[in-house]
């Protein structure tokens, strides 16, 4: 919708009406806003009524008239009524004005019907106006506390994709900023004798104390979600506007007729408002339309009507129901932490799983204790201890599937092999069961050595071994039928190598037989042959003699031949020589030598000298 468009609507209109206790959202009003393209910024006004909230949302449309202000006891803003008119500081942006019906109408009686619609400002503003009057008191604490536990338990509920929360910069975005609104404030704003400003004043009422009983708790837990929800807080405070009895033309006062202060008040109220109210943001960080915020209250409402919203008169028993309902999730989301983190299936036996959900589990139970409020009754608790066993028997069933699942992968990669050599017929021969068997009961205890098989290891082998039983039936069968025709084979062999053992026998028997004359002639010929070379050694023997005798008769013939030329020689030098003295010597040597000496004469004999 373009600026043109905005100018267009002259007066509020009603977004969400209210009859007979249920929520009706004017078409006409999401008409309008399915046009908005433009970011917007959306402020919401909620508090009592009679309080004086249409007053200060018209100043901030800007006009004296608009969003209807009472003058009687009657409340007269029912539902919530939407105003869109031009943002006066941020070009190109929306500001939407939902003004909703006052609180604690006693005519209306419903505090049901006040709850819902407390909610829907909340949840749709991105400024929230608390309007209370005279002070901060521990009721309007308490009441604020509690449409903002709603409001989240709302939020989580319905549209994930719009309202999803991821971090804590992301609810800071998407949270509202709160501005608390005292009309007709009394009180000197003093603190220990000192002043303080209105922003301190609303920080000192949400100050939790120091303590942990009870009464402390009770006191500080309202105050620290508040603080929590509301990142951002202002706080402006309102004189009376004018004498009482003027309260009635208020709308038709001017300044001037107005107590000065108010006037200022209001000025620097509207200031504040259109200076920092921010551009409704959803999560993600993504700047709502009118089309996004269309849809935000097409949601918010359908949800409560559906009755996701808690519908119970005591606030305190609501309060303690969101509280307690959270502090179950936190329990629970810890424990499922914890297991995911912790857990590994499968795990090796049941008691590793059982000791790990007792450690989470206890840890659960302290974070529900921490975060519980008022669980009088434990039903919360035991709630919570139905939700983990229920886990438990979960994780129990998924411990066995991944049990399971691992074992038969296993059995398949161990077995594998074994199953490949019985395709291909290894044990299809004599003693090939054995040889089965054998094998089979490696590849046992090679699964059995693998790590983290988990409880269904065992059951899951026999069921293997139990559906492969018929492998091994018809391995022994082949085997033992094998074996037999081995046996009869062998049998036939034996037989055959007897008969073949007794014909060589024979054969050899006749063999010797006809060897023995063989023998004799041969026995005959080695006695002729050694009777030969002893004839032949003896006739060597006599040759060798003869020669020698020879030899002898030779050598004796030549001794005496010579012997006789000696005695010749002698007997012609005894003749021709002088009868001197005679030396003889050898034949050839010299004189001088030393040889003896023969002397004589020619009739004396000779003498060796």
């Amino acid at each position: 919708m373009d600026m043109a468009a905005l100018n267009h609507m002259p007066e509020p209109l009603c977004l969400i009406g209210n009859t007979n206790g249920r929520l009706l959202v004017n078409l006409k009003a999401l008409k309008i806003l399915s046009a908005i393209r433009q970011p917007v910024v959306v402020v919401a006004i909620v508090g009592p009524y009679r309080t004086g909230k249409s007053y200060l949302m018209n100043k901030l449309a800007g006009k004296k008239k608009g969003f209807s202000v009472g003058s009687t006891v009657q409340c007269s803003t029912k539902g919530i009524w939407m105003w869109c008119v031009p943002h006066p500081k941020k070009p190109n942006h929306t500001l939407v004005l939902l003004d909703t019906e006052g609180l604690g109408d006693v005519e209306k009686g419903d505090k049901t019907n006040d709850t819902h619609i407390f909610v829907l400002a909340l949840l749709l503003s991105s400024t929230f106006v608390y309007n209370t009057m005279n002070k901060i008191d521990h009721e309007a604490i308490n009441l604020l506390h509690y449409v903002t536990e709603l409001s989240q338990l709302l939020r989580i509920d319905t549209s994930p994709a719009l309202n999803r929360v991821d971090d804590a910069a992301d609810f800071v975005r998407v949270c509202p900023d709160l501005v608390w609104t005292l009309r007709d404030f009394y009180l000197d704003l003093e603190a220990n004798g000192q002043l303080i400003t209105a922003d301190e004043y609303l920080e000192n009422s949400l100050r939790p104390k120091q303590g942990t009983n009870q009464h402390f708790q009770n006191f500080n837990l309202p105050r620290l979600c508040i603080q929590k929800f509301f990142p951002v807080k202002k706080c402006f405070i309102f004189d009376l506007p004018t004498h009482q009895k003027k309260f009635a033309q208020l709308e038709t006062l001017h300044n001037d007729d107005l107590d000065p202060k108010f006037v200022q008040q209001v000025a620097e109220f509207c200031s504040y408002i259109f200076s920092y109210s921010k551009t409704k943001t959803l999560s993600g960080g993504i700047q709502a339309s009118g089309s996004h915020l269309k849809n935000l209250v097409q949601t918010y409402v359908n949800a409560i009507n559906s009755g996701d919203l808690p519908c119970m008169e005591s606030e305190v028993l609501t309060l303690a129901q969101i509280k307690n309902l959270a502090a179950m999730q936190k329990a629970i989301a810890h424990y499922d932490q914890q297991m995911g983190q912790k857990l590994q299936l499968p795990t090796e036996t049941r008691q590793e799983l059982l000791d790990l959900h007792r450690a989470s589990e206890k840890e659960a139970i302290e974070v529900f204790m921490k975060n519980s409020f008022k669980d009088e009754d434990q039903g919360y608790w035991k709630k919570l201890e139905m939700q983990l066993v229920a886990k438990l028997n979960d994780f129990h069933k998924r411990n066995k599937e991944a049990s399971l699942n691992r074992c038969s992968a296993l059995l398949q990669d161990i077995f594998h092999p074994l199953e490949e050599n019985v395709k291909q017929g290894v044990y299809a021969k004599p003693g090939g069961h054995c040889l089965f068997i054998q094998k089979r009961e490696e590849l046992k205890e090679k699964y059995n050595q693998e790590p983290r098989k988990g409880i269904q290891a065992e059951e899951a082998l026999q069921k293997y071994l139990e559906s492969k039983e018929s492998v091994s039936v018809t391995i022994l069968q082949t085997d033992l039928a094998l074996t037999a025709s081995e046996k009869e084979i062998e049998g036939l062999r034996e037989e055959f190598m007897k008969a073949e053992a007794q014909r060589l026998m024979q054969s050899l028997t006749q063999h010797q037989q006809m060897m023995e004359p063989r023998k004799t002639v041969h026995q005959e010929q080695v006695r002729l042959m050694e009777t030969n070379r002893v004839y032949q050694e003896a006739l060597q023997q006599r040759a060798m003699e003869h020669q020698l005798q020879e030899e002898v008769k030779r050598l004796k013939e030549r001794f005496q031949a010579e012997n006789r030329q000696l005695h010749n020689e002698l007997q012609n030098l005894l003749r021709n020589d002088s009868p001197n003295d005679w030396i003889l010597r050898p034949r050839g040597e010299d004189t001088t030598s030393n040889w003896p000496q023969l002397r004589g004469t020619k009739s004396a004999p000779v003498e060796w000298c």
